[in-house]
């Protein structure tokens, strides 16, 4: 089989920078525009590295950013590849990034939007959107599911992962052992050595915040700063259990007398 040409011979990353038009949002106190990380009505991120790694609380906003970047970037809020519609949308009533996208304006240089959204919330529906797509032509399918959890998405790391282009993950670490999270580290190292990925991944992961030459940032109201893996709450949680799993749990599992 020829090699795929290569769609430009810049080095990752493509997406320069991304920054909220506010001319362009209409009720602030809706979501996703209600978010603390919009609090002052302005934001603007520069990307300076093929690997950007975002960490934070549950619902500082992690999701919502990455779905708004991979609607700029022409994926389905659902995730998949580009044209992919594995989920049907038509009678949803929840509110995603997609439409945060619509008052974000992008800077790529050039626009290299070939890649993939992974989510992990979604894996199962795009794995079986790519099994009917294959037998619709004739083709063999990928058959990720017929896998463990974790090998599964391991594969589709492997396989999907290869192409020059921008590769959103959404916590893709929430089905695998820490002994996958460090093939999965040594998946990103190939594609930052590669110069033709850009990776910006969300993740709760100590492991894989630990990514060398990454740019980790921390998301808060204040917005993206960028963190050390180190001073991370994660990261923090974690040495205090390993250092005295007993001590750590009589504390964390303290509860006052009624």
């Amino acid at each position: 089989m020829a090699a795929r040409k290569q769609l430009t011979r810049l080095k990752a990353p493509y997406l320069k920078r991304i920054l909220l038009e506010p001319s362009r949002v209409a009720d602030w106190e809706k979501y996703p525009w209600n978010l603390p990380i919009f609090q002052d009505r302005e934001f603007e991120f520069e990307f300076a590295s093929a690997i950007t790694i975002i960490v934070g609380e549950n619902g500082t906003g992690k999701s919502t950013l990455l779905e708004a970047i991979g609607a700029l970037a022409g994926y389905d809020e659902a995730g998949g590849g580009k044209g992919y519609r594995p989920v049907d949308h038509s009678i949803a009533i929840d509110k995603s990034g997609a439409s945060l996208a619509g008052t974000f304006r992008a800077h790529w240089l050039p626009k290299v939007t070939a890649g993939w959204f992974f989510r992990a919330e979604s894996f199962y529906s795009v794995a079986r959107y790519l099994d009917r797509s294959a037998l619709d032509v004739g083709a063999a399918p990928p058959d990720f599911l017929s896998w463990s959890h974790g090998e599964g998405f391991i594969r589709f790391f492997e396989e999907r992962c290869r192409r020059q282009g921008i590769y959103i993950l959404d916590e893709p670490e929430s089905a695998l052992s820490p002994t996958r999270q460090i093939e999965l580290l040594k998946l990103l190292q190939r594609m930052e050595r590669s110069g033709t990925a850009q990776v910006i991944m969300a993740t709760h992961s100590p492991l894989l915040m630990a990514c060398p030459n990454a740019r980790l940032f921390r998301i808060s109201r204040f917005g993206l700063d960028p963190v050390d893996f180190q001073d991370t709450d994660h990261f923090r949680m974690m040495r205090d259990f390993c250092s005295d799993p007993a001590a750590f749990l009589a504390e964390a599992l303290y509860e006052d007398e009624p």
